[in-house]
């Protein structure tokens, strides 16, 4: 058990999450005080010591669904016929076996797809956990195709079993038995109870099945194998240039705890700063009652003033999910800053600070600046120089020793002028100049990226591809 959970600890450090060493000596104490054989104990005991953000409850799920499956001889690739023969079978399964047939031909190979099918649909009409078990491990014998050694993800096998199953049909199946047995129409309130009801029996079914090619797997290729090939990023080191539409959505799920903890961070940042120099008169003062011994030197403590932000962002191709990611962060936590205004381009810049005014939901911002904002000159193809020129002829005036510039894009200039002079004289009359760039920063300067001619006028360069990048940046910015 121990080995176990030395691994289970070492996946989860290697997906991201941030495991102590105390942590894990706790989750071993943990494991004295649970019954083993029951998994969810087990499972919620692990995540009570080990999982610190709700975001990352699905990587540890899935971690422990490979290193804590139910492991044995039965759960192997090899003909089940065969494991029949060595008595290898569980009880389960040969209870399913003998409620369809009464005899068993091994893996549920005597069963025709039609019989297999129709003792899927007694067992889920019946709510029979058990032979929907032993059933779900034939489908998976019958359909998926698995094979010793052989390199295909659990999701192949899954979709080929589930193919074959039709469980959308089955659940039409369910329904119109229900509404046999009720004389054939149901109430609305009736018929939402029953669909909810059997669109849960076929979820459990969908699971039993899931569970089952995992543990074929584990048995198969080992725990750390399995492991390492269903091993996802967290929220927080998804790439917003290759995002996924699902890891979009858990990007925007991540980024309000986020902010939040960014908003505490910066306030107690700039609230307890450095200490000033020596206050000699407060000192002296203050010694009159230790007799003249400055016991308790006085310092002048330093009065930070909040940062103007102006935040200037490419938002062509890929790189808008980069920029609509940042400026919902700039702005989520705004009231650490004394001004922040937005500037969007690609050919043509537009300022869209009027879009994010009197807005309580800053996705409804940002859609509006994707619609509205006046962001293409000639063809629409990045042109960073002429953006910014008209940057610097419109609003160069208002950038003031208190603004902090940051410029947020790939620097991928379609071979057009870069005009780094405008970035020279804009880090002349700010405060900072930060470029934010959500490319890998091998691939800088290489192509039509001309990073390098803008770097050597910015204060720095970040390289900024995830959340956990952006927060780290942000932290720093006060």
């Amino acid at each position: 058990m121990l080995d176990v959970l030395t691994g289970f600890v070492g996946e989860l450090r290697a997906a991201g999450l941030p495991v102590s060493m105390t942590e894990a000596i706790d989750a071993a104490e943990a494991v004295h005080h649970v019954p083993l054989e029951d998994r969810d104990a087990l499972k919620y005991a692990l995540g009570a010591t080990l999982v610190k953000s709700s975001a990352h409850w699905k990587a540890f799920e899935t971690a422990f669904e490979v290193y804590f499956s139910v492991r044995g001889p039965q759960f192997t690739l090899e003909d089940e016929t065969d494991a029949e023969e060595h008595g290898e079978l569980g009880d389960e399964e040969q209870a399913g076996q003998g409620a369809g047939r009464g005899h068993g031909g091994g893996g549920g190979e005597a069963l025709s797809a039609e019989e297999l099918a129709e003792m899927l649909f007694r067992a889920l009409l019946s709510a029979n956990d058990a032979q929907v078990r032993a059933l779900a491990r034939q489908a998976v014998s019958r359909y998926a195709g698995m094979e010793p050694g052989r390199p295909v993800g659990g999701t192949y096998y899954l979709y080929r079993t589930l193919r074959n199953l039709d469980l959308d049909g089955m659940l039409h199946r369910l329904l119109d038995a229900a509404r046999q047995e009720a004389g054939g129409v149901l109430t609305p309130l009736e018929e939402r109870l029953a669909t909810d009801e059997f669109r849960s029996r076929v979820d459990r079914l969908r699971r039993e099945i899931e569970d089952e090619i995992r543990r074929r797997l584990v048995a198969d290729r080992g725990a750390e194998a399995l492991a390492r090939s269903l091993r996802k990023p967290l929220p927080e080191d998804i790439d917003f240039m290759h995002a996924t539409r699902e890891e979009l959505t858990a990007l925007r799920r991540a980024i309000h705890p986020l902010t939040r903890k960014l908003a505490v961070r910066l306030a107690r940042k700039r609230r307890h700063g450095r200490r000033g120099p020596l206050d000699f008169r407060s000192t002296v003062r203050h010694s009159l009652s230790t007799g003249g011994v400055p016991v308790d030197p006085k310092f002048r403590y330093p009065r930070p003033a909040k940062p103007e932000i102006f935040v200037v962002a490419d938002i062509s191709g890929s790189v808008a999910s980069f920029a609509r990611f940042t400026l919902h962060l700039v702005y989520a936590i705004s009231s650490q800053f004394s001004k922040v205004r937005s500037f969007v381009f690609i050919d043509g810049i537009d300022e869209v600070t009027r879009f994010f005014e009197g807005v309580d939901d800053v996705t409804e911002a940002l859609h509006r600046v994707n619609t509205e904002a006046d962001v293409v000159w000639v063809d629409g193809h990045s042109d960073y120089g002429h953006a910014f020129s008209v940057f610097w002829d419109r609003w160069a005036e208002e950038v003031t020793p208190r603004t902090s510039v940051l410029l947020l894009g790939d620097a991928r200039n379609n071979y057009h002028a870069s005009q780094a002079w405008v970035v020279q004289e804009i880090r002349h009359r700010a405060r900072h100049v930060y470029w934010l760039n959500p490319e890998p920063r091998a691939y800088w300067g290489t192509g039509d990226s001309i990073l390098d001619e803008y770097a050597v006028h910015c204060d720095a360069v970040f390289e900024c591809r995830n959340l956990r990048q952006l927060e780290h940046f942000v932290a720093e910015l006060a």
